[in-house]
């Protein structure tokens, strides 16, 4: 039985979906740093890279690129989501959709690794969007 006098358990403030949250945040940073990985791999044209791979649009080093701003830009998104503030909850939501649209053009030069970076940003982008309100995050 519960009353509605009942004090909550110390540390018991945050919502219910303050965990996913976290999860979500940590996730984004680890992204970003697989992004950032990426990027300087394509950019140096690594052989782990798909030789003769057509892209429809630029090369692997435009992708590279693209990828390794991206990675940086969730790497911050990450930090100030942990940090609590909620603009950069949206900033991170921005930069995980653009990820996995910038991943997309990036799959001819290493496929596999491409669809488990997007199927992680889709994960990631649910954590942050279900449970992202104002009271899951910390004060």
């Amino acid at each position: 039985m519960t009353s509605a006098t009942m004090k909550r358990a110390k540390g018991a403030s945050r919502g219910e979906g303050y965990g996913l949250v976290v999860f979500a945040a940590v996730l984004l940073g680890m992204l970003g740093l697989f992004n950032v990985i990426d990027g300087i791999a394509a950019i140096a044209r690594s052989g782990v890279f798909i030789g003769n791979a057509h892209y429809v649009i630029g090369d692997l080093r435009t992708w590279g690129w693209v990828a390794l701003i991206l990675g940086v830009i969730q790497g911050l998104a990450s930090i100030r989501v942990l940090a609590g503030n909620q603009l950069a909850r949206w900033f991170g939501v921005a930069a995980i959709g653009l990820n996995a649209i910038g991943q997309m053009f990036l799959l001819p030069g290493y496929p596999f690794w491409s669809l488990m970076i997007i199927a992680t940003d889709v994960v990631a982008l649910w954590g942050l969007c279900a449970y992202g309100s104002r009271e899951n995050l910390p004060n």
